[in-house]
């Protein structure tokens, strides 16, 4: 299916929602172009965020929004980290190509988990109790735009490295 872009203005909500969620995962995936791997692994503000590891955060969202969500099974069971904080771990064999590579299937499948779906269909697997479909993207969709965010800013610090 791939990623698309924001749907037009008179589309359905759930459309709109869905092309905007689209918009800002594409934006994530391209974070890491033509950077080299010391780079995106590079830390430039106190805590754990760097590139890759927004990246890997970002692949956490969409694995607990919409497979954890979606199918009701415990995080124990898919693999998914216990929490936001260790989803920014980098390991060893990570790379700009495995993450996005794993970023983009966790979107694929958020994508296909949710086809069937209408706006207000109720997602019964999260901790908070059911949710609203609409909900779970607009909660994506503002996680998604506020990483947007950190990796303009770390990497527009990556590249001025460069020229330093």
């Amino acid at each position: 299916m791939g990623i698309t872009g924001p749907a037009e203005p008179g589309a359905a909500l759930r459309e709109q929602l869905s092309g905007f969620v689209d918009e800002h995962r594409q934006m994530l995936a391209s974070c890491l172009d033509g950077l080299t791997e010391t780079e995106v692994r590079q830390r430039l503000v106190p805590s754990r965020t760097t590139l890759l590891g927004l990246l890997k955060h970002a692949t956490f969202v969409e694995r607990v929004w919409f497979e954890e969500a979606v199918t009701c099974r415990p995080r124990e069971e898919t693999g998914i980290e216990a929490g936001p904080d260790e989803s920014f771990e980098l390991r060893e064999t990570d790379t700009a190509d495995s993450v996005r590579a794993d970023f983009l299937r966790a979107c694929d499948a958020s994508r296909r988990a949710v086809t069937h779906l209408g706006a207000d269909d109720l997602l019964e697997g999260n901790r908070r109790g059911p949710l609203p479909l609409r909900w779970v993207l607009m909660h994506v969709l503002r996680e998604h735009a506020q990483h947007c965010g950190h990796a303009d800013i770390l990497r527009e610090q990556v590249l001025a490295a460069r020229t330093a």
